[in-house]
């Protein structure tokens, strides 16, 4: 029996251990952090609790995959509740946009706001879900190895017109600015740039239209409580509160992994759900690689930072969603600066995350948890985050007071942030990227790094930087990816 270590107990690291545990392989999970779930740490402040990773939940199906391996409901595990208004888009202008329901409750939205626009976003949708039908029903999980498979593809890539970026594609069908801004969002919630990002990206629109977006009740954290539940009832074995520092290898085969403490895990298989830079860079770097892996490491840009403030407040907010998108005066050249600057940009864009518009259990009585997050650049910036956060919290407390949340300086309380250099530390992301590698074309699909290694034949990566890319759905479909190449025991 195959004994298989996973590095990493994000849910990319967590599904190929249950994947490969159904299969009959003795599985343990390590983590450098105190509990599961990568970034999707929870924190609890004065009676506030505050999801610090992923907040929005789409594709409950594959969730719903990783119990029924073992006979087991996903429901009797943990509570998704279904949205109605999945975001509320809040423009400099002061008008807003509410996204999400019916595909009629966003055309009434649509109508309301520009109904020149009607059309186009019904052409926009039926394009989306051309591209969902290649780029995520076919290839997400499927092994990404070979060029001759991304050969294949081209005709299919060229005729969806996938050589336009996310914003030209929106672009080509609506015509109100804000409605551009709003449908272009996507690839930030990945980690892309919408000017840059191949269109293929725009799968996301019509993925979350399919299976529309859904929270956890008691947080993401929970969910990630009720996968440790299965997994320990599966006979999983969890170590947490361990870094790995290396991989020793033997014969191009890598033979365990080393611990910062000094201790060895004997393994036959390693999966690898750390961020592919650091892997190869750090833990593997003595290794043998490749002059072709060597110079993909080299080139790979990172995605960029997240500014995260967590607050509650003593009252409530009744008039906010669940998610609000909050957008500034400027769009193109904000993001420009955000992933190509070399300072923090003088203003910013925000996504809104108020739990307790669902789920009251996040905050005392009477009161709100927040999570705000702004992207900003990479740690590729000299960017000095112990002078330059504060001063960022305070402009967006500013900001939110000004617009949608009165009154907001004098009932704050419980207030803390993250930067990119706490992503770097806590979690091993190189540059501290909020989503590792850039999902631009010449980093996706083949260019990407693989779900299995070129250099050792019994590596294997899940998460954000290999195949298919970040966010929930992709990393759980990257452990469907290892799932295939990887036979089961007798």
């Amino acid at each position: 029996m195959s004994e298989v270590v996973v590095i990493g107990g994000g849910f990319g690291g967590i599904a190929a251990a249950l994947r490969l545990r159904a299969k009959g392989h003795e599985v343990t999970l390590v983590d450098r952090c105190a509990r599961l779930g990568g970034r999707a740490q929870v924190f609890e402040r004065d009676g506030f609790r505050h999801d610090a990773g992923p907040t929005v939940l789409t594709a409950p199906f594959l969730f719903d995959e990783l119990f029924e391996l073992f006979g087991k409901r996903r429901s009797d595990y943990v509570e998704f509740r279904e949205l109605t208004t999945w975001y509320r888009f809040h423009f400099e202008d002061g008008s807003e946009f509410n996204y999400g329901g019916t595909t009629e409750d966003t055309l009434e939205e649509i109508r309301r706001l520009s109904p020149v626009d009607v059309a186009g976003y019904r052409a926009l949708l039926a394009h989306s879900e051309r591209i969902f039908d290649i780029g995520f029903t076919q290839l997400a999980d499927q092994p990404f190895h070979s060029v001759g498979t991304l050969v294949k593809q081209v005709p299919h890539l060229i005729r969806l017109g996938c050589y336009q970026t996310v914003w030209q594609l929106v672009c080509k069908y609506l015509k109100d600015d804000r409605l551009r801004r709003a449908f272009s969002i996507h690839p930030l919630l990945v980690g892309g740039n919408p000017f840059e990002t191949t269109c293929i990206y725009s799968l996301i629109h019509f993925l979350e239209r399919k299976w529309r977006i859904h929270f956890a009740m008691g947080g993401t954290g929970a969910l990630v409580d009720a996968f440790e539940r299965l997994m320990r009832e599966s006979g999983i074995r969890i170590q947490l509160n361990t870094t790995v520092r290396s991989i020793p290898t033997k014969n191009r085969k890598a033979i365990g992994v080393e611990t910062e403490a000094g201790e060895t895990l004997p393994a036959d298989i390693v999966v690898s759900n750390m961020d592919p830079l650091h892997l190869y860079r750090d833990v593997l770097n003595e290794a043998p690689q490749g002059r072709f892996l060597r110079l993909k490491r080299r080139r790979m840009q990172q995605s960029m930072g997240l500014f995260v403030l967590f607050f509650g407040t003593d009252r409530q907010y009744p008039d906010l969603a669940h998610h609000t998108i909050w957008l500034g005066k400027r769009f193109k050249g904000l993001i420009q600066e955000i992933f190509h600057g070399s300072q923090l940009p003088a203003d910013f864009s925000l996504y809104i995350h108020r739990p307790t518009a669902t789920d009251p259990s996040f905050a005392p009585e009477g009161c709100d948890s927040f999570y705000v997050l702004a992207p900003v650049p990479n740690l590729k910036a000299p960017i000095n985050w112990s002078s330059e956060g504060p001063k960022l919290q305070e402009r967006i407390v500013q900001a939110l007071e000004r617009t949608i949340m009165p009154g907001l300086s004098q009932h704050i309380c419980s207030d803390f942030f993250m930067s990119p250099e706490d992503f770097a530390s806590n979690y091993l992301s190189v540059q501290g990227s909020g989503f590792s590698v850039a999902p631009i074309f010449s980093q996706s699909a083949w260019f990407r790094f693989h779900n299995q290694s070129e250099y050792l034949s019994n590596l294997y990566l899940v998460g954000a930087g290999s195949h298919p890319g970040a966010g929930v759905p992709g990393v759980l479909c990257s452990a469907k990816v290892v799932d295939r190449l990887l036979p089961s025991q007798a």
